[in-house]
């Protein structure tokens, strides 16, 4: 049996939902669980040093974090195609009881971001995956000028485009990914006995 991993699947145009999921992948590992960064791939991608995600990346996950850009408050086509594929396990249910949580990253302050989030919870949700978020005790969401929701990390790169994280954005995305893993050995845990 291979060794338990939790799954960070992104599409990123400009780096800065690749650079939330590395900071997302900091925290699981700081958890002490195996990171796997996979991403969906078309003809936009500019993420490509990562391996495509396929259907038993999803299937063998102990756990899910989830990334996007806000394209008008939705995630991006080609995550949600990449859903759309996944019919055969939604009928199987075998993504029941998984934890889950997303991420994202905007140009603007009101670009989106919980519309994002929240567009990319619907096929978690409906897979039965356990959603998480960024709970209030979190103190970078109180300081944060720019991304970070209870909803996900999420990133604001404002009219310079930067995808640099501000401080604040690593923090709550490391904190999320930290949740994400130990919410996620928990339930492997208990699935095992």
């Amino acid at each position: 049996m291979s060794q338990p991993f939790v799954l960070v699947l992104f599409y990123s145009r400009h780096g800065s939902v690749l650079n939330l999921a590395k900071s997302i992948a900091k925290g699981i590992e700081q958890a002490g669980v195996e990171a796997r960064i996979r991403t969906v791939i078309d003809s936009d991608d500019h993420c490509s040093d990562y391996p495509a995600v396929d259907t038993d990346d999803v299937k063998n996950c102990i756990g899910l974090a989830m990334g996007s850009p806000c394209h008008f408050g939705m995630m991006s086509s080609s995550l949600k195609k990449f859903w759309e594929s996944t019919s055969n396990h939604w009928i199987s249910g075998e993504l029941i009881d998984k934890p889950a949580a997303v991420f994202t990253s905007s140009s603007s302050l009101h670009g989106g971001n919980e519309s994002t989030l929240l567009s990319m919870s619907l096929p978690l949700l409906h897979h039965g995956m356990m959603l998480l978020g960024v709970p209030y005790s979190e103190p970078e969401l109180h300081k944060t000028e720019s991304g970070g929701t209870p909803y996900g990390a999420s990133h604001v790169s404002g009219l310079s485009l930067s995808n640099e994280l501000s401080e604040s954005e690593k923090r709550i995305a490391v904190a999320l990914g930290t949740r994400l893993a130990n919410t996620a050995k928990l339930m492997n845990t208990n699935q095992a006995t």
